[in-house]
């Protein structure tokens, strides 16, 4: 018998669909914005506690001191997943990695930015094998040092490992295996190290990890970000320390400079900027959470692509846990021929999603585009819309997560104590339903946050295409929202779809 999580109820379905419906006239019917009003608050400039906020930004004690915390749970995953059981709910290696990291992490970006990839262990193992030093500038040359080559500057090779590693989590079923899921957390270590040991600084980190580029383009809607408490200060700045290092720390490892920043996208918060600013100019500060997707956000062709993707891929985990995939998944392998574990049926019902919301996309872009009479590239048009798709992407991820964050982590305390499962039976149907009545949230808050979230989701959509769509409508247009209706549907259907995910039963990770 399979276990499912009850679905957002017909009532929350209701009230989102008329917020939505609101939305949409107050767009079409509101004359288009003039400009975009830019908010922002430095911690350190509170009252008292400034002092200390600055000083945390540049605590290398402390920054080190996470990373010994995090590679102590990765290398208790490896181990687990190496020697442990192969029941999936009682080793730690599945649990911790699957219901609780990957299920918590989108959550951590809404409120820390991309604070995990200044503690990533796939990153900090490998700056320990390939420089050999534990936190302090290493100057002898342990690397080949080489530039990434130009074709592969770029996040087309991150949007493949997604694109392979979704492969892996949904097809595989790597979730449900020990095993394997330590064995794909050291290949990924693997990759960074040998990453490191070939290119300059961090190429892995900015252009092939799979978890840093979603955590990057996520966190454009995250309201905190590491930025000049003066810009006065950047302006003037000869040195420029943040970028180039100093004797005792790294430079920048993805190439900023921290006066010209605008966008979180490529910031791994590493503290390498705060650690060696000589002025101690940089601290976290506080910003709308749409601020970058609105406005400061700069269209690039490949990085449209990875949101595209993001959010196909996003939908589409959601889509192999409704009851009803695996009958279409066993109806595609009759008519193909498939058999075994059906991955060729997988497969091309990966591919179909993918497909489905990329042309999508790309024909109401297409639409958008003639209907604006503008000589703007469809390639510029393509990008420049494409920042719709996070605030969807984003807000589904944090409600789909929910459900694996509260209803299945209710045996994580029995797993800490028994991390390697010995002696153990898989969960009773008995256990199963316990879970579901001992959550720390009632279901009723669950379905209320989830709802909440689709709504967030979908105003930041609209947001979106009001301030990136009023600079392509000429001036004096009439109807000139009106005009924006193409791609705005864009955002109605993928809500749609997410929405009606989320309303139905869900299948249990484990």
């Amino acid at each position: 018998m399979t276990m499912t999580h009850p679905g957002l109820p017909d009532f929350w379905g209701l009230i989102i669909i008329s917020l939505m419906l609101l939305g949409v006239i107050w767009v079409v019917f509101s004359p288009l914005p003039a400009q975009f009003n830019l908010s922002t608050f430095s911690l350190a400039r509170l009252p008292l506690l400034g002092r200390g906020f600055r000083k945390l930004s540049a605590s290398r004690w402390l920054l080190f001191s996470l990373k010994l915390i995090v590679v102590g749970f990765f290398l208790l995953i490896i181990i687990a997943g190496l020697f442990g059981t192969p029941i999936a709910e009682r080793n730690i290696a599945t649990v911790l990695t699957w219901n609780l990291w990957w299920s918590g992490l989108v959550f951590s970006i809404f409120f820390l930015g991309s604070a995990w990839c200044a503690v990533c262990p796939w990153d900090t193992l490998a700056q320990w094998l390939v420089k050999r030093k534990l936190w302090k500038r290493h100057h002898q040359i342990t690397s080949l040092n080489l530039r990434v080559p130009r074709w592969l500057q770029n996040v087309w090779p991150a949007l493949a490992l997604f694109i392979i590693l979704t492969w892996l989590e949904l097809g595989v079923g790597i979730t449900s295996n020990p095993y394997a899921t330590a064995a794909v957390s050291l290949l990924m270590v693997v990759l960074a190290t040998i990453s490191l040991a070939l290119f300059q600084r961090k190429a892995f980190c900015r252009y092939f990890c799979p978890v840093g580029r979603t955590v990057g383009y996520y966190s454009q809607l995250a309201p905190v970000e590491l930025r000049p408490i003066n810009h006065d200060v950047c302006l003037n700045c000869k040195t420029l320390d943040c970028y180039h290092g100093t004797d005792e720390v790294e430079p920048c490892p993805t190439w900023l400079v921290m006066g010209r920043l605008q966008q979180n996208s490529y910031c791994t918060s590493c503290g390498n900027c705060s650690q060696s600013c000589p002025h101690e100019n940089i601290a976290w500060r506080l910003r709308s959470p749409s601020v970058e997707a609105l406005h400061s956000a700069r269209p690039h062709w490949d990085e449209s692509w990875f949101m595209i993707g993001l959010l196909a891929l996003t939908g589409f985990h959601g889509l192999t846990m409704m009851p009803f995939w695996e009958i279409w998944m066993s109806d595609l392998a009759r008519v193909i021929g498939d058999s075994g574990r059906l991955l060729w049926s997988f497969s091309l019902g990966l591919t179909a999603s993918v497909a489905v919301i990329a042309s999508t996309y790309a024909i109401l872009v297409a639409i958008t585009k003639n209907v604006l009479g503008t000589d703007l590239p469809f390639k510029r048009m393509f990008s420049n819309f494409a920042f719709v798709s996070l605030p969807l992407a984003f807000s589904y991820h944090m409600a789909h997560n929910l459900n694996h964050l509260i209803r299945e982590a209710g045996n994580i305390g029995s797993v800490f104590l028994n991390p390697l499962g010995i002696d153990t039976l898989p969960l009773s149907m008995m256990e199963k339903h316990q879970r579901q009545i001992d959550m720390w949230l009632s279901q009723d808050v669950i379905f209320s946050i989830q709802a909440g979230l689709m709504i967030f989701g979908f105003w930041i959509a609209l947001q979106v295409v009001r301030y990136r769509g009023f600079k392509l409508v000429p001036a004096g247009t009439s109807f000139a929202s009106l005009r924006l209706f193409p791609i705005l549907m864009f955002a109605i259907l993928v809500t749609g779809f997410h929405l009606w995910l989320l309303m139905q039963p869900m299948i249990m990770r484990m």
